[in-house]
């Protein structure tokens, strides 16, 4: 990350002179239309002497278009400025202990009700970072709460914020009318937008007029009035759908911990790296101050909108595109369809993953896309993502620097630690990182077999013995030209692939697999095609894995029932059956193991073959994928049914070993080209 950061100095042509990373239009919308209007509104009109909100004068405010249909933004933003400038006045003059009795009781509905007296201390401070903040935190809860509200009615709640606010079933609890106020603020490209200028980095410290966020405290009160009646009338139960917790945190720490000395390296840094626009500098100082004061979520909100600022900032130059700084999708591959995003370049492979590991992989964090929405809860937000993605942001500061800086900082051992981490920084989230784990995982199953209990041969009664049938046999030997065929296009590997798959599972075996999941595969832009290949490869491990689980489960305990002699008749046949069956399916599933290993080493490839090969390829794939979903099925604990899996098996090894001696012809084609081109 660190290597180009001399010559990109000398490049960037830094805008110091940016007042505002808001577009024009955005900027008079939220910044000057609601304060056109001189006229004053009286809060006894909004709100009664027992606090009931009344939306029906709100509800004169919003304008529609001509047709009627659709909302005026730009008028509804300029009659309801007044309206905003009394509730602030208003929740201004109360004490703490005022607004709590009042409006807090009401927001009970959101699931967070001890942020709202957290926000009405935000109103008064004068800490820059308190309304954007209180702000951004507030959306989220309500985005989260209205939700839930939706499920009173709904099914499937919707994704995007805008989405929730124009349901029918949201209309159907609050009135469509309260729906259309609500959107003014909050959910419409067209109207103020506050959630998504905010979480998105366009709006700089004191940008945001704080009567805009009284005012949402004041709907979201009002809101928690009209549902209260709601659940009354039709004795529905509001549920609070759980909050999302982060999983596997130690897959998410590759940084050491922050400590003092770094971030008092950081607060002089944050005035001297170009990553930072002078105009949010005021921000990147309340992130130090909130890690210190050990506010995680707090600061890792700020962080994210500052980090998304900063790369678009340096997405705009590094690509010669300023216009798209109020628009840019900074991770994107292309710029449009034809032009490259050169982000990616710049910023190298490995800060690539982290920011697609944290932010946009499935099976990653999704940081931002939790937090945003209102999924997490801010109280018991962990440390140690909020560590990681400091500790990245400061790497990146970094990047920025003059030599001069640079030289000096990197004198601190920390600041070298923190460098090195980021350089060496690899996926952990990506579908191929997530396949390494499963196999593995698989691996780790598989060689608690020989340690499982199992009936000695002299103890089974000669007249139970079952003698192995042919079915067997040939699959044996199947399995036997199917690791011939697996040397062949293996060749670049010292392992010796004689008695490769024998049972129990070969130290071979397993060092084979570890060697092959350490090899480095790039995951930046899988094409479509790779994902599904993917995809199909990660259910069969998982369904490896389950068959491996069950027989250990299965072999405890038929063999305790057998020593406590509790088997009838029918259960011993059927438990002397899977021992017959042992030793050919760990054989399996270790051959199953090692072919996805080896297809995902080798995964670019898919992407090369024409549409006629890809499908026959996936036909291949989905044939084994089903395989072990039924033999899931065989050996479950409540079928027991070895005999179909033997069956099945030596389908599928059929399969297998024509899919090997096809590969075998073209690796063999590939090489008579390549040799005929060296002549």
């Amino acid at each position: 990350m660190m290597e180009e950061n001399g010559r990109f100095q000398l490049e960037m042509s830094i805008t110091d002179s940016i007042t505002t990373c808001l577009s024009p239009p955005v900027y008079d919308m939220v910044c000057r239309l609601g304060f056109d209007t001189k006229e004053s509104c009286d809060i006894n009109s909004l709100v009664s002497q027992h606090g009931e909100i009344c939306w029906k004068i709100l509800a004169e405010c919003i304008c529609y278009t001509d047709s009627g249909e659709n909302v005026d933004y730009l008028k509804s933003v300029s009659l309801l400025g007044p309206v905003c400038e009394a509730v602030h006045t208003h929740i201004y003059s109360l004490t703490k202990a005022q607004f709590e009795v009042r409006y807090t009781f009401w927001c009970q509905w959101t699931n967070f009700p001890e942020l709202f007296p957290e926000i009405f201390v935000a109103l008064k401070s004068l800490q820059p970072e308190a309304i954007p903040l209180s702000l951004m935190k507030l959306t989220s809860c309500l985005e989260r709460a209205l939700g839930n509200v939706f499920l009173l009615i709904g099914k499937e709640c919707p994704f995007l914020l805008r989405d929730l606010l124009v349901s029918k079933e949201l209309a159907e609890v609050f009135g469509q009318s309260v729906m259309n106020i609500l959107r003014v603020f909050i959910g419409s490209p067209h109207g103020l937008n506050l959630r998504n200028i905010l979480w998105h980095g366009f709006v700089s410290p004191k940008e945001i007029p704080p009567k805009y966020c009284s005012m949402l405290v004041f709907l979201t009160a009002g809101l928690g009035q009209l549902l209260k009646s709601y659940l009354q009338q039709t004795n529905f139960a509001l549920v609070h759908r759980p909050f999302v917790t982060f999983t596997n945190l130690k897959d998410l720490i590759i940084f050491p911990d922050i400590n003092d000395e770094v971030l008092s390296v950081v607060e002089e840094l944050i005035k001297k790296s170009t990553f930072v626009l002078k105009i949010m500098i005021p921000f990147w100082e309340a992130i130090v101050m909130k890690f210190r004061s050990h506010r995680y979520a707090d600061c890792i909100i700020l962080l994210l909108t500052q980090l998304e600022t900063g790369l678009r900032k340096i997405f705009t130059e590094v690509n010669k595109c300023p216009k798209r700084f109020l628009t840019a999708e900074m991770l994107a591959k292309q710029l449009n369809d034809v032009e490259i995003n050169h982000l990616p370049f710049f910023l190298g492979e490995s800060a690539m993953e982290f920011l697609w590991d944290f932010l946009n992989h499935q099976e990653g964090p999704r940081v931002r896309d939790h937090l945003s929405h209102g999924e997490v809860n801010l109280n018991d937000f962990p440390k140690e993502v909020t560590n990681q993605l400091l500790a990245f942001s400061i790497v990146l500061l970094f990047r920025f620097v003059g030599e001069d800086v640079l030289s000096v900082s990197m004198e601190n051992v920390s600041i070298r630690i923190l460098i090195s981490c980021a350089n060496r920084y690899c996926s952990q989230f990506h579908p191929v990182s997530q396949l390494k784990k499963k196999i593995l995982h698989c691996e780790k199953s598989i060689k608690i077999w020989p340690q499982l209990p199992l009936v000695p041969e002299e103890q089974i009664p000669e007249a139970t013995r079952l003698e192995s049938s042919s079915e067997v046999n040939d699959c044996d030997n199947l399995i036997i030209k199917i690791s011939s065929e697996l040397q062949y296009y293996m060749l670049q590997s010292d392992h010796n692939f004689n008695n490769l798959l024998d049972y129990p599972p070969t130290e071979n075996w397993s060092l084979l697999l570890h060697e092959l999941c350490s090899r480095h595969i790039r995951t930046l832009y899988c094409p479509r095609s790779v994902l599904e290949v993917l995809a199909i490869l990660q259910k069969i491990s998982v369904h490896c894995h389950l068959v491996s689980d069950q027989i250990i489960a299965t072999t405890e305990v038929r063999y305790k029932q057998w020593v406590q002699k509790t088997l009838r008749s029918r259960q011993r046949q059927n438990y002397l059956r899977m021992l017959n069956s042992i030793k050919l399916l760990s054989s399996v599933l270790q051959l199953l193991l090692l072919l996805i290993t080896m297809e995902l080493v080798s995964i670019h490839i898919v992407n090369e073959k024409n549409a006629c090969e890809y499908q026959q390829y996936l036909k291949f794939l989905k044939s084994v994928l089903q395989y072990t979903e039924n033999l899931a099925t065989y050996s479950h604990q409540e079928k027991n049914k070895w005999d179909e899996a033997i069956h099945i098996t030596h389908l599928v090894l059929v399969k297998i070993w024509a899919f090997s001696e096809k590969k075998q012809m073209l690796i063999h084609l590939a090489k008579e080209s390549s040799n005929k081109v060296i002549l």
